[in-house]
């Protein structure tokens, strides 16, 4: 399953993890509108309107953006708020900021290799990590396990 992204991305690649420095007037002309103002401009999509909200399939989590590996979907589970809820992130795959945007104090989540806006994570998620990874749907390609 090919993501309509990569078509169109010279950047997008789910094998080269080098970090990368492309400037948003660059994103803008290769990524969606939509995609953009999540990735580039940390919006929001809407609550329960995502693809991955209620998905269940056994695979990979990868950036939309630029193809780095974000989660495992043994990890995903179903938190009720909105948004893909995962437990536990590739530690290679993302890195961390605090956001005080809206008047709220929360942690943003950003691909590790192109610096695109995923989403946010909270300390209310279930055992074994406590961690609740709220990520946009639309920041997200699905790969399924290949079946044997």
């Amino acid at each position: 399953m090919e993501h309509n992204q990569a078509k169109n991305n010279p950047h997008y690649s789910r094998t080269n993890t080098a970090k990368l420095d492309i400037s948003n007037e660059e994103w803008k002309k290769i990524l969606s509108p939509e995609l953009y103002a999540i990735a580039r401009e940390a919006a929001t999509e809407r609550a329960f309107t995502g693809k991955y909200n209620e998905f269940d399939e056994v695979g990979e989590y990868y950036c939309a953006v630029c193809g780095n590996h974000l989660f495992r979907s043994t990890s995903k589970f179903s938190s009720s708020c909105g948004w893909p809820s995962f437990f536990e992130a590739d530690k290679d795959g993302v890195y961390y900021k605090r956001d005080t945007t809206h008047g709220m104090e929360r942690i943003e989540v950003l691909c590790k290799r192109c610096d695109s806006h995923l989403g946010h994570v909270f300390n209310d998620g279930p055992e074994p990590t406590g961690m609740r990874y709220c990520m946009n749907s639309i920041s997200l390609e699905f790969v399924p396990d290949v079946q044997q």
